[in-house]
C-alpha cells in the first residue's frame, strides 16, 4: 500500500502544531506542515461569514496530499476550500471547534469541554498531542542536572498571557512566590521550563525568583521540555494552556494546576480543570505537597483507529 500523505494546516501556534502532528504521526502518515496566513482583511472575519475560497490565502500551497488535518480558526476556510475542489480525493479533519457548519469536514476533532456533539464528532478528554512516552524518556539525560536524594525534582511549565489571562507582573509575582514557599529548596528542586507564549519579561521574573535555588532553562527548548517531564517527580503546569496540561497528563505523575485569576468567563477551562480532576489526574496547587497516581492520558492513540475507520469507509485506506 502507497503512504498516506497529509497536509497539516495551522497557525503555527505550538499548541495547534502539536495536535495536528501528534495526530498524523498516530495515523501513521507522512505529512508536510503548511503555517496559514490570511490576507489582511479575512484575519479578522469568522470562518461563518468568509467566502469558501482559497485565495484568502496569502502564501500559496500545493496539495498533494489524500488528508488535510488543520487546528485553529485561520485554517477553518483553506481546509473547507480545498476540499470543495478535490471532493472524495481528500478526507479532511478538524481539530476543536471550526465555528461554522460542521458538515464541511470528513470528521471533526474537538475535546469534550468544548460541548461539540454530531455524526462526524470524536470527542477528546482535554487536547491531543504529540509526545510520546519513548520520545521523553530518550530524552531524560537532557537536562544535566545534578543529582540530590535528599530533593525531589519538580518541572514548574509556564505559557503566557491569552484571551482569558493576562499574565500581570502582580499575578504572576504572587504565583512564583506560592510555587517557591510549597516547593522549598531543602526538599525540592524546581526545573522552570518557559513555553512559546511566556513573555521576556515574565521570564526574567522567573529567573530572578528561582535561579538561586533552583534551575531555570532561559530558552525554548523542547528536548529541555522533555527531559523535566522525564526526571521530575511532579509537575506543575499554569492553567492557562490545556495543550501543555494534557501532555503533562500522559506520564502519570501527578500534575498540580496552578491557578491564576481570569479577566473574562472560562468556562470551558473550567470544565476542563474538573474532568482531569474527576479522573484523579490533576490538583489544584494549593498549601500542601501530595503524591497520587493514575492511568496516563493518551487520547490520540485511543481515537487513531477511530480516524482510520472513517478513512476506510471513505475509501482513503
Amino acid at each position: 500500500m502507497l503512504e498516506l500523505k497529509a497536509l497539516l494546516l495551522t497557525q503555527g501556534m505550538h499548541g495547534m502544531v502539536s495536535q495536528v502532528e501528534g495526530l498524523a504521526k498516530a495515523l501513521g502518515l507522512s505529512y508536510k506542515h503548511q503555517k496559514i496566513e490570511l490576507k489582511s482583511f479575512w484575519n479578522f472575519i469568522p470562518p461563518k461569514i468568509s467566502p469558501i475560497s482559497e485565495n484568502l490565502v496569502k502564501n500559496k500551497f500545493v496539495c498533494d496530499c489524500k488528508v488535510i488535518i488543520s487546528c485553529g480558526r485561520k485554517s477553518v476556510i483553506p481546509s473547507i476550500a480545498l476540499k470543495k475542489r478535490l471532493g472524495n480525493e481528500i478526507f479532511n479533519i478538524h481539530i476543536q471547534d471550526p465555528k461554522i457548519s460542521f458538515k464541511h469536514f470528513d470528521l471533526i476533532v474537538s475535546p469534550e469541554h468544548d460541548n461539540l456533539k454530531g455524526e462526524n464528532i470524536i470527542n477528546t478528554t482535554g487536547a491531543i498531542h504529540y509526545l510520546t512516552k519513548k520520545e521523553i524518556m530518550d530524552n531524560s539525560q537532557y537536562l544535566a542536572i545534578e543529582k540530590d536524594k535528599r530533593k525531589e525534582l519538580v518541572a514548574f511549565i509556564i505559557g503566557g498571557p491569552n484571551k482569558y489571562y493576562k499574565y500581570s507582573e502582580k499575578q504572576i509575582h504572587e504565583l512564583f512566590n506560592k510555587v517557591k514557599t510549597l516547593f522549598t529548596p531543602d526538599k525540592f528542586k524546581i526545573i522552570v521550563i518557559p513555553s512559546y507564549r511566556t513573555p521576556e519579561n515574565i521570564l526574567k521574573m522567573a529567573f530572578n525568583t528561582f535561579n538561586d535555588d533552583h534551575h531555570v532553562v532561559k530558552t525554548i527548548d523542547k528536548k529541555a521540555y522533555l527531559s523535566a517531564l522525564a526526571i521530575s517527580s511532579y509537575i506543575v503546569v499554569t492553567c492557562d494552556s490545556t495543550s501543555m496540561i494534557s501532555e503533562a497528563a500522559m506520564t502519570g505523575k501527578p500534575v498540580y494546576i496552578a491557578m491564576m485569576k481570569s479577566f473574562k468567563p472560562t468556562g470551558r477551562f473550567k470544565k476542563f480543570y474538573s474532568q482531569l480532576r474527576d479522573l484523579g489526574i490533576t490538583r489544584e496547587l494549593e498549601d500542601r505537597v501530595e503524591s497520587w497516581s493514575y492511568k496516563s492520558l493518551n487520547e490520540v492513540n485511543r481515537i487513531a483507529p477511530i480516524v482510520k475507520a472513517k478513512m476506510k469507509k471513505n475509501g482513503i485506506i
